[in-house]
C-alpha cells in the first residue's frame, strides 16, 4: 500500500479513509503494477473473499451467484468511471507557496500557476506509470513534459534561489521537479528537496525554509481547516478552492490555480466491462445496473466509509449483490477487477496502472 507521507489523516474518518497516514496507511506509497500471476498469488493469499460481511464466500463464486446482466468482465485495460456527481472530494493538483516568497516575486506563483494550466489527470497517469513501470528517472520523466508543453517558453520574470518541496512518492517526486524545471526557466534557481510528511513541510513552507509545493487541494484544506468534526472540502472544485482561500491567508501560505489533473478515489472496471454495458461514468454504470447483480471489490473500510460503498448507493443509487475484500487501490484490487473476480474495483485516479497499453 502506498502512504503519502502522513498529509491526509485529519480528516477522514467521516469521509474517505487516509491516503498517507504513517503505519495505518490506506495508500501504497509507489505504485508497481504486479504482475497478473504474481498478483493472484497474492489474492490467494489474502484470506478469503467478502471477509468483511457483506456478501461473497471465501471460494470465488461471487460472480455466478450475482447474475449475468452486469457480471465481472475480465480484461487487461483498466478504465476509471466518472465521478459524474462529485462523490469524491476534488483532490486536485494545486501550486502552494510560502505567501512572503510570492509577494516578493510574483513570478513564482505565476510561474506555477502555467504549470497548472497545462496538467491533466492522464499526464499524471502517463508520468507515474513512466517512473513506476517503465523505470525512466524522475528527472528524464519531468524535463520531458516540460518540453513537451513548452512551458519553458511560457515563463520568465524569476531570480534568486527556491526551493521546491517534495514528498517521497513517485508523483509528488515529479511533480516538484517539473515545479523546479519552470521555475528556473523563468529564471530563478530553483532546486528540489524532500521534505516529509505534510506535519513537517507545511510548517516549513510557512516558515520560508521551502518556498513552494506541489499540493492536493482538498486534502491540505481539509489539513488547514484541522476540525475533524467538519469538513470544508467537497467535490466542487471552485468552492473548495474559495474555502481554502481564507485558511491559506491565515497560515502564511497563497495558493495558485488548480489543474485539471487530480488524484483521488476513483472506480474502475475493465475495458471490456465498460465498451459492453456502453458506460463511461458511474451514473451510466446505475442504470445499466440496476438488478443488483454488481459485485464490488476494495479495502475492507468500503462497506462502511461514505465515500466508498455507503456513498456509490446513496448517491448514484447503485446495488450490489456482494463486496469482495482487497486492498485500498493497490495490486490485488486491480488484479481482482481484470481477472474477472469483480465487476468494480477502487483505484486511484492517476495510478500509472490505468496508462493505455
Amino acid at each position: 500500500m502506498r502512504t503519502r507521507e502522513s498529509s491526509r489523516q485529519t480528516r477522514v474518518a467521516a469521509t474517505e479513509w487516509p491516503r498517507d497516514t504513517e503505519g495505518g496507511a490506506m495508500r501504497a506509497r509507489t505504485r508497481y503494477i504486479v504482475p497478473l500471476t504474481m498478483a493472484a498469488a497474492l489474492t490467494a493469499a489474502c484470506g478469503e473473499s467478502g471477509s468483511s460481511g457483506t456478501g461473497g464466500g471465501g471460494d470465488g463464486g461471487g460472480t455466478e451467484a450475482a447474475g449475468e446482466a452486469c457480471a465481472p468482465v475480465p480484461g487487461d485495460q483498466l478504465v476509471v468511471l466518472e465521478d459524474d456527481q462529485q462523490l469524491q472530494n476534488a483532490d486536485n493538483i494545486i501550486p502552494a507557496v510560502n505567501a512572503a516568497a510570492a509577494q516578493a516575486n510574483p513570478a513564482l506563483l505565476e510561474s506555477l500557476n502555467a504549470v497548472s494550466e497545462v496538467l491533466t489527470t492522464e499526464d499524471l497517469i502517463e508520468m507515474n506509470a513512466a517512473v513506476d513501470v517503465e523505470r525512466q528517472a524522475v528527472d528524464e520523466v519531468a524535463a520531458g513534459y516540460v518540453e513537451e508543453q513548452g512551458l519553458a517558453a511560457e515563463v520568465s520574470g524569476g531570480s534568486g534561489p527556491v526551493v521546491v518541496g517534495a514528498a517521497d512518492f513517485t508523483e509528488s517526486q515529479v511533480l516538484a521537479t517539473i515545479y523546479a524545471d519552470v521555475l528556473t526557466a523563468a529564471g530563478f534557481d530553483a532546486s528540489v528537496q524532500t521534505a516529509g510528511n505534510r506535519e513537517l513541510y507545511l510548517p516549513a513552507l510557512q516558515r520560508g525554509e521551502i518556498q513552494a509545493f506541489p499540493e492536493y487541494l482538498a486534502t491540505v484544506t481539509e489539513f488547514i481547516e484541522g476540525d475533524d468534526a467538519t469538513e470544508v472540502a467537497s467535490g466542487d472544485v471552485d468552492a473548495t478552492v474559495e474555502a481554502l482561500q481564507p485558511l491559506a491567508e491565515g497560515y502564511g501560505l497563497v495558493f495558485g490555480e488548480p489543474a485539471e489533473a487530480a488524484d483521488q478515489n476513483a472506480f474502475a472496471v475493465t475495458q471490456e466491462f465498460a465498451d459492453e454495458l456502453g458506460v463511461s461514468t458511474l451514473s451510466e454504470l446505475a442504470d445499466a445496473c440496476g438488478d443488483g447483480s454488481l459485485i464490488l471489490g476494495g479495502p475492507g473500510e468500503c462497506p462502511t466509509r461514505p465515500a466508498c460503498q455507503p456513498g456509490l448507493e446513496e448517491t448514484y443509487g447503485l446495488d450490489f449483490a456482494s463486496f469482495q475484500e482487497y486492498d485500498a487501490g493497490g495490486p490485488l484490487t486491480k488484479a481482482a477487477i481484470q481477472q474477472g473476480e469483480v465487476s468494480i474495483g477502487l483505484v486511484f485516479s492517476s495510478d500509472g496502472a490505468l496508462a493505455q497499453g
